[in-house]
């Protein structure tokens, strides 16, 4: 009898459902889209059969999957802070959660990067206007990724309080905004550039800018986690994920400028006049060669920081058993754009040995996506069994359990926390 009662407590309407997804949708769930563009975009670039029909069958696939799940997320987290506008507040006073809003820009540019490779680029869907389309979400994108650097490291500065000893690469997430959203820019400057020569120089110079502000603002930050790690250890819990953000700020801003170096090489001095060294035949390919050197230079580093990432995870993982969150989505990303990378190099240097470990990488990647999509789906199961709370009842914890990997405390305090979940 008792079980009969309980059993009608649970959330079982529709309409209760998108009542509490929203109330639970966190910026956290764009490192979702992340993951997903991201490895859509290996399809694109991968060293062998990526013209093939099934290879871009599988990336479109992936771009449209990405696509929904971008809407989606945009609409719950839209509902959760327009039906609750006091979660403003706890946003931006949450040292962790606040982090996790650079993921929206960088989710999106993931969607146009296949946009303009593929849609556009291989099909020639739309033409003109939709490449122009494309252009002007990206400009729209990079407004919101620099906000999220400038304003969020800001607020970190003035509204948050942050120590050594709880720091985590997460701090990186803010300014990698501006790497990612130079990527794109470089990709839609090669692709404008049989419209516009003025528009492509634009965007790549506009891209420059960026990808120098967010490498530096990285650099400074890797630099500090470094002296973290030394001084406090590695993380502990799920935090431990968090050691392979490093590969998003240093393979990023290695692809990105490498397709710089291409777009100016492209550009100087045939389609852009200009005095001095700028009208040098020479000047684009110099600029291409230094570009080049730059992104190998990073890619090293990104290579380190693999490896002090496996060794930290298999420290931790002696130690204890990481419980499944949707901090785990953070892992593909930094992954891929590291494939990504990876995979250029070996197409610019004609390397079979970067060719294969890039291929090799991105195979990894992609079932490293897809196993921790299939355990995010089996993880929703928990996400809607939760029983029926109040309307009138307001329970932090719970309003800011991320939707994937629902796993609440057992020692939560709050005594409606509870009794609700018990």
């Amino acid at each position: 009898m008792e079980k009969k009662e309980m059993s009608k407590q649970w959330y079982s309407s529709p309409v209760e459902h998108v009542k509490i997804c929203t109330r639970r949708a966190t910026p956290a769930l764009f490192a979702i889209t992340m993951g997903t563009g991201a490895v859509s975009s290996l399809f694109e670039a991968y060293p062998y059969g990526a013209d093939s029909q099934p290879m871009r069958i599988f990336c479109l696939i992936l771009f449209f999957l990405d696509l929904c799940l971008f809407t989606l997320f945009c609409l719950l987290v839209i509902g959760k802070y327009v039906c609750y506008p006091e979660k403003w507040t706890t946003l931006f006073d949450n040292p962790v959660t606040s982090l996790y809003a650079g993921t929206f820009p960088m989710g999106g540019t993931t969607l146009i990067n296949v946009a303009v490779l593929v849609v556009h680029g291989r099909y020639n869907i739309g033409g003109k206007g939709f490449l122009y389309f494309i252009w002007a979400m990206w400009w729209l994108d990079i407004v919101v990724a620099f906000m999220c650097c400038w304003i969020g490291v800001h607020v970190m500065f003035t509204h948050q309080k942050h120590s050594m000893s709880s720091m985590t690469a997460m701090w990186l997430l803010p300014v990698v905004t501006l790497i990612v959203g130079a990527t794109s820019g470089a990709i839609i400057a090669k692709a404008l550039l049989q419209y516009s020569d003025t528009y492509a120089f634009n965007t790549l110079v506009v891209s420059t800018f960026m990808c120098t502000v967010g490498l530096t603002l990285a650099l400074m930050i890797l630099t500090i986690y470094l002296a973290r790690l030394i001084v406090h250890g590695l993380p502990t819990g799920g935090s431990i994920l968090s050691v392979f953000l490093p590969l998003g700020p240093t393979g990023q801003a290695g692809f990105a400028i490498m397709l710089l170096g291409e777009g100016y090489a492209q550009l100087l001095p045939q389609h852009i006049q200009g005095v001095g060294s700028i009208s040098n035949p020479a000047t684009g390919i110099i600029i291409d060669i230094v570009c080049t050197c730059i992104s190998f230079v990073l890619w090293s580093v990104a290579t380190m920081w693999i490896i002090y990432a496996l060794l930290a995870l298999r420290s931790s993982l002696r130690r204890n058993v990481i419980t499944f969150r949707v901090s785990f989505w953070g892992l593909v990303f930094p992954n891929a754009v590291y494939a990504n990378l990876t995979i250029a190099i070996g197409k610019t240097f004609d390397s079979t040995a970067f060719r294969v470990f890039g291929a090799i990488y991105a195979a990894a990647t992609l079932v490293l996506w897809a196993s921790i999509f299939i355990r995010s789906i089996w993880e929703l199961r928990a996400f809607f069994a939760v029983r029926k709370i109040s309307d009138h009842t307001s329970i932090p914890e719970i309003d800011e359990l991320p939707v994937v990997g629902f796993q609440p405390s057992p020692d939560a305090s709050h005594p409606d926390l509870q009794q609700h979940l018990a």
